[in-house]
């Protein structure tokens, strides 16, 4: 009853929270990126932080911190089991650019914010303009100096369920030359991939030691695959 009772609570105060903010923080686009960004970090993303933790009673751990490169650019490949990690990533790390779907910027007002931000907004109209879009994206983050979060399945995936990993990242890495940190995680364990139900507890982000620049795409789909899956796996 009491973990029906945060959800509920959760969800509205979300809600209310993404719209708040979508209106408060309109005066931040006269800003530049890196200074709207940092705004948008403490207050919106703040905020989701806060009502996690004290409304729904969901917690973070993070292991292999040391892990993350400091003041370069580097592509996290992070397993995506639910919306908990898009909300908590931005936050944890410093001003990222995530590979999403275009249609996010579509939704009125909200989606004005991932533009500003620098998001690399990808086209899925085809297979070939998706990937230039994520090529042309990285390319430009790459040269700010940011790093990039991308979900090589291309989805959110329940905890124990197989979904072959998408080859967009191999060609990325290989245009891009730029180290792989894989990060596995346990969200949709408290957190399912479209539940409205959420459950309290200890999500935890296990950043794992870097995947080179430089191998075969083919090696480097093979390794990460493996350590993610093991690594998520062991986490459940």
């Amino acid at each position: 009853m009491i973990g029906c009772f945060r959800s509920i609570a959760f969800n509205l105060c979300f809600f209310a929270g993404s719209l708040f903010f979508s209106i408060a923080l309109l005066w931040i686009f006269i800003l530049p990126k890196q200074k709207a960004n940092n705004v948008i970090r403490i207050c919106y993303f703040g905020y989701m932080d806060i009502i996690e933790k004290y409304i729904l009673g969901l917690h973070l751990h993070i292991e292999g911190i040391e892990n993350i490169p400091k003041n370069t650019p580097y592509i996290l490949a992070a397993k995506h089991q639910s919306a908990y990690e898009t909300l908590k990533l931005p936050f944890i790390i410093e001003n990222p650019a995530i590979v999403l779907k275009r249609e996010l910027t579509w939704i009125p007002i909200w989606g004005w914010y991932p533009k500003k931000m620098g998001m690399i907004a990808i086209d899925r109209g085809s297979a070939t303009q998706a990937m230039r879009s994520i090529i042309k994206g990285a390319k430009r983050v790459k040269a700010e100096g940011r790093p990039i979060i991308i979900f090589p399945q291309g989805t959110r995936v329940s905890p124990n369920e197989d979904i072959p990993y998408r080859g967009g990242l191999a060609k990325l890495y290989k245009e891009i030359d730029l180290p792989i940190i894989p990060m596995a995680l346990n969200s949709g364990l408290h957190w399912g991939r479209n539940s409205f139900w959420k459950t309290s507890g200890t999500i935890t982000f296990k950043f794992l030691p870097p995947i080179q620049a430089g191998l075969q795409p083919q090696e480097m789909m093979a390794k990460l695959e493996e350590i993610l899956e093991t690594e998520s796996k062991a986490l459940l």
